[in-house]
Order: C-alpha cells, then sequence, then structure tokens
C-alpha cells in the first residue's frame, strides 16, 4: 500500500481561486481568509486531485470506527444516476436556525425540517466524494462558479461558518439529486450542543438514529462512549 502526503500549502494556492468566493459566506470569520481555503478542500476536489484517483472518502479527525472503513466505499455503488457526493444528515438543528428566514416567507417549506421527510442539511464529517462524477457533472461545477453562489445565498438568505458543509447544505436544498444520503449510522453525531439553545423540544426528532453506529462522530468536543 502507497501512502502520499499532501503539502497543505500547495492545496491552499489551488484551492483559493476556486473557493474565494464562497468563502465569505460560509467562513466564521468575516474577511476572506487565505488559510480557510482549506475549509472548502472536498468542494473542488476532483479539480486538485490527479485524474486517475476516481474516489475519495474525507473524514474528520474526531471519529471512532465500530466496522471497516472498507465497507463504506461499498456504498459508492449505491449513487443514484447524477449523484456526485455521499454525505450524512446533520442530526441537530442547526440548519433549521440558520435558514430562519427563508423558513419563515416560506413556511410549507421542508427546507430545515427533520428527517424522513425534511430536509434537515448535512455533516460533512463524513464524506464520499466520487471525483469522477463531480468531474463530468455540468450541474455540480456550474454550482461551483461565484455567481451561482451568490444567487443561492442570495435565494435562502444564508450565512453559515461551517465551509464545505455549509456549501453541501444550501446546495442540498436546491438539488438533493446530486447527493446520496449515507444512512446516521455512518456518521452518528453525538454533539447536542442545539438542545440546550432553544431547541429541545424539537431536538430528538433530528438527533435520533436507529440501528447498528458503524461511525462515532464526537463533533463539539462530546466524548465518545467507550466499548
Amino acid at each position: 500500500s502507497q501512502v502520499i502526503v499532501h503539502d497543505v500549502n500547495e492545496l491552499t494556492e489551488k484551492l483559493f481561486p476556486i473557493v474565494e468566493a464562497m468563502q465569505k459566506h460560509f467562513s466564521a470569520g468575516s474577511g476572506t481568509y487565505y488559510s480557510d481555503s482549506i475549509f472548502f478542500l472536498s468542494v473542488a476536489m476532483h479539480r486538485i486531485m490527479p485524474k486517475e484517483i476516481t474516489q475519495i472518502i474525507q473524514v474528520d479527525l474526531d471519529l471512532k470506527y465500530k466496522t471497516n472503513i472498507r465497507d463504506l466505499f461499498d456504498e459508492f455503488d449505491k449513487f443514484p444516476e447524477g449523484a456526485v457526493i455521499g454525505i450524512a444528515r446533520e442530526m441537530q438543528p442547526v440548519y433549521r436556525h440558520t435558514f430562519w428566514q427563508y423558513r419563515r416567507e416560506n413556511p410549507q417549506t421542508k427546507v430545515g425540517e427533520p428527517p424522513p421527510d425534511g430536509l434537515p442539511g448535512f455533516n460533512s464529517g463524513v464524506l464520499l466524494l466520487n471525483l469522477e462524477a463531480m468531474r463530468q457533472s455540468k450541474l455540480y461545477n456550474q454550482l461551483l462558479e461565484p455567481a451561482m453562489v451568490q444567487k443561492l445565498t442570495e435565494k435562502y438568505h444564508f450565512k453559515g461558518h461551517l465551509g464545505d458543509q455549509d456549501f453541501f447544505t444550501m446546495v442540498g436544498m436546491e438539488h438533493p439529486e446530486l447527493f446520496h444520503v449515507l444512512d446516521c449510522t455512518w456518521n452518528r453525531q453525538l454533539c447536542t450542543w442545539w438542545r440546550d439553545h432553544g431547541y429541545s423540544d424539537v431536538f430528538e426528532q433530528y438527533f435520533r438514529c436507529e440501528g447498528e453506529v458503524k461511525i462515532y462522530h464526537g463533533n463539539c468536543n462530546t466524548p465518545i462512549p467507550e466499548d
């Protein structure tokens, strides 16, 4: 097996021109910091990795595996026609909160609503990037254009701070067909921050996850249960 190490500065240099426009909408700071580009790596991975790499799994560091990560590669075979990215739903009402204005103007919307019928947004802790499909998808590449990012952020009154996760969430509201939704057991998030910040009444609808957990995600520094 071969291990290839990528230089962060080199990657950032390639990334910055592609993702600069979206950084002002989905970064924590008020400016567009060059270094923040790395939080958008997944979004433009297909433009940066060599052509012979056709699939990549990108994962956060705060994960605990209860199964062989190799099994996750089988999910690539389940992508429907036109889907380019595999991603699990966000398990807190964070986007119910972020999309408040759009939700107020569109009371019947599924945007920000809990599963199974709502669109709670995505969590980028576990990402399946079908680079080949990303390269070939005309739609996906159009959505990276600054004008399209601008158009969507205006439509949804969207301002985020979670990098790639916000981009995928917003795009998923408009074009759910680009995503293969992973079962919650592949990214069992443990953070309960929003339960204690005004959303206790609906929290469980977002947070529950049936089935045997394959990957735990200790997001917002939440301890992961011991075996």
